[in-house]
């Protein structure tokens, strides 16, 4: 088999995807046809300098491309291999077409999309979609039709493009089909109450049909509507299928939520785990990981805008950290205190995973990756809009603070050490360019978008939560923009968004637990989002949900295990209520203080007794040996 990569735009999916792929990437193409060699004498072979191309050698190769404005393509191939030979010409051609400075990825993409539709239909891939307009009165038959499916039918000019191009978005989804119409047929256009084009008119399962409504005509507002319908998702391999949902199942009760808002359960839940299961793999905290836990407490204890009682829990963790001159803490120190094995009152926080907004299809899926890039943005939107929060804490004054901290977090704790690792890569690529606590936001946000991208259509990805671009457009019409014809963000109105989804009156206490057990004090609100800042510190919320990875998901044996540790050494539960004290920022009861003062008086009182009994000793020993003086 020859070693070489090539466009083969028989195989539809290849190419489109290509295709789209360098479209996203960048906006003008100097130069896409790139020749790569192990020498220069076998380039001579096949491709000279007179070509309309650019040949690369493994010593020119990263140079060239690192860091280009350009998009690139590149063939790897061996000058003896027969395919590559008959292929060269091919090559040569299409870098002939595309080279140039008029050549835009626009340009490029819809060269691509019409060599797709005038494709040899005798020859036309299986898995490729018709590019072809239906007829109307093919579609008004339709209508009023019941179907398994959803029918999506783009309703374009003859020139238009964007209907070919989100049949092509839509390729590897199932659920949907998605075919487009002209519009030369005014009496179609009535019919279907069509205004304005393009537009979408959507054919429903259950025989209803309906004009799309989206904030703008655009592909990528179009794609995003039809990816989110309900029972439309990415199509999965067969053995990738039957993985996720082997093995008997747990019967869930789904939650009803706003996918607009942020949810308390949710963070709180991602805060249980993090300290009851994930930290519990470290069975001592010292040198570097103490240090790192100590300042990821102190961010989480300074900016997360939590309820009264996670918050005292949090700043008692924080003080108790802070005034202990150890260099190693043993974890189950901290399990007691995060437990409240010592009676402080008003601390709680609840051991139930309770996931709302980050609950998955399915338990194995969403959960607490989701809930951990949560409670990261959360942290990110604090730091920005407070930025004095941490004065005091040896991380003020650093816009990297919370994202160094963060980073140290995953690599050190994180029990997904791929997952580590490919947050560290980013990391060390481009973490050092952020100057700002807005551009902080903003680095934390793309990250999140890249990791999504790369994760897209794995066994880790929700079917019923397929991972996108987020904000989608539903949620932000403002954050997309279209420029020459290829989707943009507007940077600004995503930090306003970020900012405004993560603040406190956007974290909805719906779900959250709603009682204090009676050791931590009297009952309290599931949240204070609608109340206002918390009444000890200034504090604000937020989230939105999506995923790291699912190899760090929670077992249900897992879960178990911590409920049964909390209930063994009295962290959450009915047990009889005892007064609380604070003493140099541990907490002790009264019994606790009684014990201590009674060791005290008898620790005198026989120090007291041995001196006496020696001292009496002492003078009968002198009196026995004195010798009288004649």
């Amino acid at each position: 088999m020859c070693p070489h990569i090539h466009v083969d735009m028989a195989n539809c999916a290849l190419g489109f995807r290509l295709a789209l792929r360098l479209s996203t990437v960048l906006w003008s193409i100097k130069s896409i046809l790139v020749l790569l060699l192990f020498s220069r004498t076998q380039a001579t072979r096949l491709y000279s300098s007179e070509d309309p191309l650019t040949i690369l050698t493994s010593h020119t190769l990263k140079e060239t491309l690192h860091n280009s404005s350009s998009a690139w393509l590149v063939q790897f191939y061996s000058s003896w291999c027969g395919h590559c030979i008959q292929y060269s010409p091919t090559w040569k051609a299409l870098a002939g077409d595309v080279k140039g400075p008029d050549r835009e990825l626009q340009t490029v993409r819809q060269l691509m999309v019409n060599f797709l539709q005038n494709h040899t239909r005798e020859d036309w891939p299986v898995g490729c979609p018709p590019l072809e307009p239906t007829r109307s009165e093919n579609i008004l038959s339709l209508l009023g039709q019941k179907s398994e499916l959803y029918t999506a039918i783009i309703i374009e000019d003859e020139d238009s493009y964007v209907g070919r191009e989100v049949i092509l978005d839509l390729m590897v989804y199932e659920g949907l089909r998605v075919t487009r119409a002209l519009s030369s047929d005014r009496a179609f256009l009535e019919n279907l109450g069509v205004k304005a084009l393009p537009s979408v008119y959507l054919l429903h399962p259950n025989g209803s049909h309906s004009l799309v409504d989206v904030q703008k005509r655009l592909r990528f507002f179009f794609s995003s509507y039809l990816k989110l319908l309900p029972a439309v998702h990415r199509k999965q391999a067969k053995s990738a299928h039957d993985l996720v949902h082997a093995g008997p199942g747990v019967a869930e009760v789904w939650k009803e939520f706003d996918k607009s808002k942020v949810y308390m359960a949710d963070l709180e839940s991602g805060l249980h785990y993090l300290l009851r299961v994930e930290l519990a793999s470290h069975q001592t905290l010292e040198g570097e990981e103490l240090k790192t836990f100590k300042d990821f407490v102190t961010v989480v204890a300074k900016l997360f805008p939590g309820r009264p009682s996670v918050v005292k829990l949090l700043e008692t963790l924080l003080e108790w950290l802070v005034s202990l001159p150890l260099e190693r803490i043993p974890y189950n120190a901290i399990l007691d205190l995060v437990n409240n094995k010592m009676r402080i009152s008003g601390l709680f926080l609840s051991d139930r995973l309770q996931w709302v907004g980050c609950q998955g299809s399915l338990p194995e899926l969403r959960g607490y990756p989701c809930s951990l890039w949560t409670l990261f943005h959360t942290l990110t939107v604090q730091a920005a809009q407070r930025p004095d929060a941490l004065a005091n804490t040896g991380l003020e004054e650093d816009p990297l603070a919370v994202l160094q901290t963060m980073r140290r977090y995953i690599g050190m704790f994180f029990g997904c050490q791929e997952c580590g690792q490919n947050f560290e890569e980013m990391a060390k690529e481009s973490l050092s360019q952020v100057q700002s606590l807005d551009q902080a936001v903003l680095w934390l946000w793309r990250k999140h978008n890249q990791v999504n991208s790369r994760l897209a259509g794995t066994l880790s990805e929700d079917p019923r939560f397929p991972k996108a671009q987020w904000p989608t457009p539903d949620l932000c019409p403002a954050c997309h923009e279209e420029r020459d014809g290829l989707h943009v963000w507007n940077e600004e109105n995503v930090l306003s968004f970020l900012k405004q989804h993560y603040t406190g009156a956007n974290i909805s206490p719906k779900y959250a637990s709603s009682t204090v057990p009676e050791t931590g004090g009297a009952a309290e609100p599931a949240a204070q989002g609608d109340r206002g800042p918390p009444p000890a510190r200034n504090r604000d919320r937020t989230l939105p949900g999506h995923a790291l990875s699912s190899n760090a998901l929670p077992s249900r044996e897992k879960q178990q295990w911590v409920q049964g540790r909390a209930g063994e050494i009295g962290g959450g539960g009915g047990a009889e209520a005892r007064p609380g004290v604070t003493f140099l920022g541990l907490g002790f009861s009264s019994v606790d203080m009684s014990l201590c003062v009674l060791l005290y008086a008898s620790s005198c009182l026989f120090l007291m007794l041995m001196f006496f009994f020696f001292r009496m000793r002492s003078k009968r020993w002198k009196v026995r040996h004195s010798r009288p003086y004649v």
